[in-house]
């Protein structure tokens, strides 16, 4: 903190006392700032789009699903490049419900996708269930992938 007033300070001192040659410098130092901030805006959007691009659902399957990872996956990259990772975390909604009956703690399971998912390619796979708070059943809920986490090939 300190460190950072004493450079800003330096650099008013440097700009008011040499004007000409601190100018130049000070305005390519901002421009360099700014396209980096527009470039990493730039892919932070273009993720967001990728990732909403994926069909992701997550249904409540224990005839289809093993006792213990009974919460079913599918997923489809409707990408035009291959997902290459995906994190999420899932939460559980009572119908027409915002309240989030998942209990997120450390020891709940952390939600990974497919290694390598193609464009159109299709993903499906049996999960466990987060835990939820006492007096609500996995049946009752609809769960949702939230806090999508992930990257693309480029």
């Amino acid at each position: 903190m300190i460190i950072g007033a004493l450079l800003i300070l330096t650099w008013l001192v440097l700009l008011i006392r040499y004007p000409a040659k601190a100018l130049p410098i000070s305005l390519a130092a901002v421009l360099g700032l700014g396209l980096i901030a527009l470039w990493v805006a730039w892919q932070d959007t273009r993720e967001s789009n990728q990732l909403a691009r994926l069909d992701l659902r997550l249904q409540y399957a224990p005839e289809l699903c093993p006792a213990d990872r009974s919460l079913r996956v599918s997923m489809k990259n409707a990408n035009s490049v291959p997902l290459t990772e995906l994190r999420w975390q899932v939460g559980a909604y009572a119908p027409g419900d915002t309240v989030n009956l998942a209990e997120n703690t450390y020891s709940t399971p952390r939600y990974r996708g497919p290694g390598d998912l193609q464009p159109g390619a299709e993903w499906n796979d049996c999960l466990p269930l987060p835990p939820l708070r006492s007096g609500y059943r996995a049946q009752t809920l609809e769960f949702r992938a939230e806090r999508l986490q992930g990257s693309f090939a480029n």
